[in-house]
């Protein structure tokens, strides 16, 4: 048994990380401390903690910690720990992409450009990061067509151009129709336009097209008047007046009611590459300082590739090792800045604004959706809850349902639920329906504060009138009222309509529509999903498994090494115990089949 003040009085005055775990021994907070002692004490006692941290505290059932030897490993282990395990109490990105980057292997005869998301030490050059894929492929796409590099990814010298060649889109360097000289040359160019110094390639440019509009060389002089108009184009595209820094984030942080945002600027080489946001909840009671540095802990961890410098507005907790952390990973100086005046400032103002802007925005969106869906049904306030049913089954076989949650509309996957039918026998889906809501209403009802949470605002069942009368039974049972409405589906099995109970197709809105078929299709792959898992388990089950000692190894070596139920059935005493793992004692059970 675990008594935590009892093991409050055990923690060491060293460094290290502590691990919070639940009833089901699930990890759900992971922190550092310089001291184990005075950090993880604070937990429990009476003191001003955030809403998250309590209800973080009051499900903590035991913990655990490892002692490092400094404040640097410590960070270390945590970020690799909460990156391992996500718990549900620390601030985490949902998004754990990597960025794409556009590569030039500059060491090959003819190197090419493209899109990569990994970073080699390899001697090639990398520019970005781009935070949209779209905008990188876009200009891959653009550099390739008015610089004519070559677009194959493996070279090799050919009997006969290919049809970029004669559209115009290559040199042919596999033909050796431009030497390697010449062709360098383009990618230099290439080079020193993705570095942002275009100025001295435009005017040579300019003095090149002019020399071959004197002499009358007029093809050429298009396309030297093509490739300077992409250089401007390609320029103006990065373009953030007056940067003079080299290599920065930019990290703005917002906060509304509800949600946090959290915008960061990638500049590199004094050009604006673009931008990415993330998304909080729960945190609106959160310091700024607290929330960015575990943001920035998180996002930089195992992150190749990292600027000189980053910009915020916060002083943060741990600054110091965190410098010294991204220094020894990056292999020179990164420093995090808090600038107080002149263009700096202004770059991290312009990232709160954009972060509140987005913040705002998603928002408004959600608002809208809502808003629509109350004045459709006509409700008295904000339908904040939505819940989705759909039922699945195989002629009615494994028969279940699926559940899935919009709140404030967002779809919460992590609220989704399953359900297996008990009291319906053969497949009549409205039953199906009526025994699923009577369900879940109850859930709600004998413990608000439970799995369910509080009853919703509205229910959509997946199907027409019946899925919707059998669930307005198991409304009334209660003698509560929640609106129901049915999503309805054409031929193609495509979400048509809204349909109320008195079979009338809602009018409704592109935008809601569109978020209503995002929802249906969830609840359907979640109820097809549980299905499919039910049906998997009752194919691999057998007789072994009502066997007393014998687990599924013991299991899988029987089969293997006798090759059928049927075969095991027909094997002596003698014959079972030559399988691995198999006693006398389990061999005379199997003989009892």
């Amino acid at each position: 048994m675990f008594h935590i003040e009892e093991e409050l009085k055990k923690l060491p005055a060293k460094p290290g990380v502590y691990i919070m775990h639940d009833k089901d021994d699930n990890i759900i907070y992971v922190g550092k401390a310089i001291s184990l002692r005075n950090r993880v004490r604070q937990y429990f006692r009476k003191n001003n903690k955030t809403k998250r941290i309590q209800n973080m505290v009051a499900l903590i059932d035991h913990f655990e910690y490892i002692v490092v030897d400094n404040e640097a490993e410590a960070l270390i282990l945590e970020c690799n720990l909460i990156k391992k395990n996500r718990p549900k109490f620390n601030v985490l990105l949902k998004d754990d992409k990597t960025y794409p980057y556009i590569k030039i292997n500059v060491k090959d005869d003819f190197p090419s450009v493209y899109i990569t998301r990994k970073i080699l030490n390899d001697g090639a050059k990398y520019f970005g990061p781009y935070a949209n894929a779209g905008a990188a492929k876009e200009m891959i796409d653009f550099i390739k067509e008015k610089f004519k590099i070559r677009q194959c990814r493996t070279f090799k010298y050919r009997d006969r151009p290919c049809l970029n060649y004669h559209i115009k889109k290559c040199f042919a360097p596999c033909m050796g129709y431009i030497s390697k000289e010449d062709y360098h040359k383009q990618v230099q160019e290439v080079i020193e336009i993705l570095e942002g110094k275009t100025d001295k390639i435009e005017k040579q440019i300019e003095k090149e097209m002019k020399e071959a509009a004197e002499n009358r060389q007029y093809e050429k002089a298009a396309y030297l008047r093509d490739k300077k108009m992409a250089i401007e184009k390609i320029s103006e595209r990065q373009k953030v007046s007056n940067i003079t820094e080299n290599d920065i984030d930019v990290i703005g942080i917002a906060k509304t009611q509800f949600e946090v945002c959290i915008e960061i600027f990638f500049i590199r080489k004094s050009k604006m590459l673009g931008r990415e946001h993330y998304f909080f909840n729960d945190l609106v009671d959160e310091e700024d300082s607290q929330i960015l540095s575990e943001f920035v802990k998180q996002y930089y961890v195992g992150n190749n590739v990292l600027p000189n410098k980053i910009m915020m507005r916060e002083e943060i907790e741990d600054k110091e090792i965190i410098e010294e952390w991204l220094t020894k990973e990056a292999g020179r100086k990164v420093q995090i800045k808090t600038p107080q005046k002149g263009e700096k400032l202004r770059l991290v103002e312009m990232a709160e604004n954009n972060a509140m802007i987005t913040l705002k925005n998603k928002e408004q969106n959600k608002y809208d959706t809502l808003a629509e869906l109350k004045e459709v049904l006509a409700l008295d306030k904000m339908p904040r809850k939505i819940e989705c049913y759909d039922i699945s089954n195989i002629s009615g076989t494994y028969m279940v349902a699926g559940m899935c949650v919009m709140l404030d509309g967002v779809i919460k996957k992590n609220l989704s639920r399953t359900f297996r039918i008990k009291t319906v026998f053969q497949q009549d889906d409205p039953q199906c329906m009526k025994e699923v809501i009577t369900r879940r209403i109850r859930h709600s009802i004998e413990n608000e504060n439970g799995g369910f949470g509080k009853l919703p605002d509205v229910i959509l069942v997946d199907g027409g009138i019946t899925q919707i009368h059998a669930a307005q039974e198991a409304i009334a049972s209660y003698a509560i009222h929640i609106p129901v409405l049915g999503m309805v589906k054409n031929d193609k099995h495509q979400t048509r309509a809204l349909m109320n109970d008195k079979r009338e197709e809602l009018t409704i809105s592109e935008e809601l529509m569109k978020k209503i078929t995002l929802f249906q299709d969830t609840v359907h792959d979640t109820a097809i999903s549980y299905h499919k898992k039910l049906r998997n388990k009752s194919m691999t089950q057998s007789e072994l498994d009502e066997i007393e000692g014998i687990g599924p190894v013991k299991k899988k070596t029987l089969l293997q090494t006798l090759g059928s139920v049927e075969k095991i059935k027909k094997a002596s005493i003698e014959e079972l115990m030559q399988v691995k793992g198999i006693t006398k004692e389990i061999a005379e059970r199997i003989k009892q089949l």
